[in-house]
Formats: structure tokens, sequence, C-alpha cells
């Protein structure tokens, strides 16, 4: 694998491409997204350029097919890891790059404030996802029937929702937060119920057979964890690899033990993915942040050392 993205210049991404925060292009073709960006840094620290990515669309139903096919490189569209999925797929999880849960959204005009007052509701959700499971295991477990509406992309979901063809829409909960806010023209008119029904590690993945091209992937999601709890920032990044005495971060950032020739990468790719993309924290605010118009707040996202649950493991 780590072989033919080199020799083809590129990283081929599979992404979901219909949900603002994780994966959305622009007017003008332009892709965004928590997602979009860690492919970045892939790419930043395999062959030095950002815009060295291929995004490719995929469905929840082809989405690991396509990965364990050879279609894909690395999926990064917003999966929950689970083990069914990490163990008898042909593919292995990374680790988690945000920590949501399954969500609801209804019409404040329903008058519906909690999931238990769904009873007899038509729900829409998407094909092959884990969303509608739980919502299926939260009324069965209180005697309630719904019908179910699937649909095979997360676009088409809102849009039966918001054509009236169902009572509710599931989804993970900051994937509702991130369409209420950026493809909903009156996110007013609409609530996401406070109940948070599982706890759902979004990660990306690679095709099982290379750890080399593993171990990339994973260790370039914990540079982007272990840059921001060190205060490593796009702005900083080159001037703290310059006076850094610390030596721990010295080994990250390849000033002092050459931890990057067990990877097979240059020995400055850490700071480079910094300078080009940013640290975990940045890349969070620059698609969920105060300053887009999701706003959400980062909660369990946040660094281990700000109370959140994400942490880099020992670059050592």
């Amino acid at each position: 694998m780590l072989d033919r993205v080199r020799a083809n210049n590129t990283v081929r991404c599979g992404v979901g491409g219909s949900v603002a925060g994780f994966s959305l292009p622009d007017g003008r073709g332009e892709w965004h997204g928590l997602d979009v960006d860690y492919c970045r840094a892939v790419a930043t620290a395999v062959l030095g350029d950002p815009r060295r990515v291929t995004f490719v669309p995929v469905t929840l139903q082809t989405r690991f097919t396509a990965l364990s096919s050879g279609e894909v490189d690395v999926l990064a569209r917003d999966t929950v890891w689970t083990m069914s999925r990490d163990v008898s797929l042909g593919i292995v999880f990374v680790g988690t790059s945000f920590y949501t849960g399954t969500g609801v959204m209804v019409r404040r005009a329903s008058n519906v404030t909690r999931m238990d007052q769904l009873g007899g509701a038509t729900i829409c959700a998407s094909q092959g996802g884990s969303n509608l499971p739980e919502v299926t295991d939260f009324l069965r477990a209180r005697n309630l029937s719904f019908t179910p509406i699937t649909f095979d992309r997360f676009a088409a979901v809102l849009e039966g929702f918001l054509a009236g063809r169902c009572d509710a829409v599931t989804a993970g909960a900051a994937d509702l937060a991130g369409a209420i806010s950026v493809q909903v023209t009156n996110p007013q008119d609409f609530l996401v119920l406070p109940e948070v029904l599982s706890r759902d590690p979004y990660g990306p993945a690679v095709a099982r057979g290379d750890m080399e091209w593993f171990s990339i992937a994973r260790w370039t999601l914990f540079a982007l964890i272990e840059a921001e709890e060190r205060g490593l920032t796009r702005a900083n990044v080159r001037q703290m690899a310059a006076s850094a005495t610390d030596p721990a971060l010295k080994r990250l950032l390849g000033t002092e033990d050459n931890l990057r020739g067990m990877l097979t990468l240059q020995r400055d790719w850490v700071i480079r993915v910094i300078e080009h993309v940013g640290n975990y924290g940045e890349i969070y605010d620059r698609n969920f942040g105060p300053e887009t118009p999701i706003n959400l707040g980062r909660g369990q996202n946040h660094v281990v050392s700000r109370g959140g649950l994400h942490y880099g493991m020992p670059f050592r």
C-alpha cells in the first residue's frame, strides 16, 4: 500500500462528502472537514504536500469494500470503530479522531423533546450505519414501535426528513449538528434531542496487510493530538523545533532521536504536518469551532489535559 501511494503520488482518501464538519466540498469544489484535514496530514507525512490527496466519496454500504479492495488507501468517513468492523472486514482502525454518539433530530413544531416520545414515529436513517440499530434498541426496550425509512446517503436522509417523509432523523449527534447549522436554511425550526444513545468513537481505517502504512496512518493521528498537548501550532512549530530543549519534544519533531527512520519518512515529517495542517485543536476549531456555523463545543474531544479523551501515544 505504501509503495503504491508513493508511486501514485497521491493518497486516495475515502470520505463521505455530504456531512459538514467532517467532509464536504464547497461551491468551488474545495474540500473541507476534519476527515479531510486528517487525509491532508497523511499526504504531508508521506508525500510532503497536503495537496497530494484524491478525495473519493463512498457510501455507508460501499466504504469498507472500497478500502479492503484497494479502491481507496485510507478511509476517513465519520465511521464508528466497532469490534466486528475491526476484526472481520479485512480492515483495521488506526485510532479515534472524534468522539460522538447516536442522536435524533425532530421538528420543534412536533413538541417532541425526548426520545421516549417517538413511539409510532417514522424515522429516517442511512443504510448500513450504526445509528438506526441504536434507536431500534432504545425504543424496543421501552415497548415502542416505529417505522424506519432508509437512504443510501446522509444527504438523501436529510432531504427526506426536510421533505416531510419522516417525523425524525437519526445520525451521529455531531453530524446532525453540522446539518442543522450549515445545510438547513431555518435551523431554529429543528431540535436535536438531548439523549445521546451510544458512545461512538469515529476513526480512520486502513486495509490489513501493510503494517508500515498502518503505522504511518496511526502515528500521523497521534502527532496531531500530541502537538496540541505540547502547544505546537502552524504558526510556531518551526520556531519551537529550533529552540526546543525538552528531549521528548525534540524526539517528536525529529531534532533529536531519529524516530522517523522507523516509518521511512522525512526526519521533519511532524513539523511539516503541523505547519501545513495544524494540530488537532486547530483542525477541530477550523471545522467545528466557535468561528464556524456549527459551533460545536469540544467536550470529550478536548485533549486529556483539558478534560477530554484525546491523547497521543508516547513518541519514544
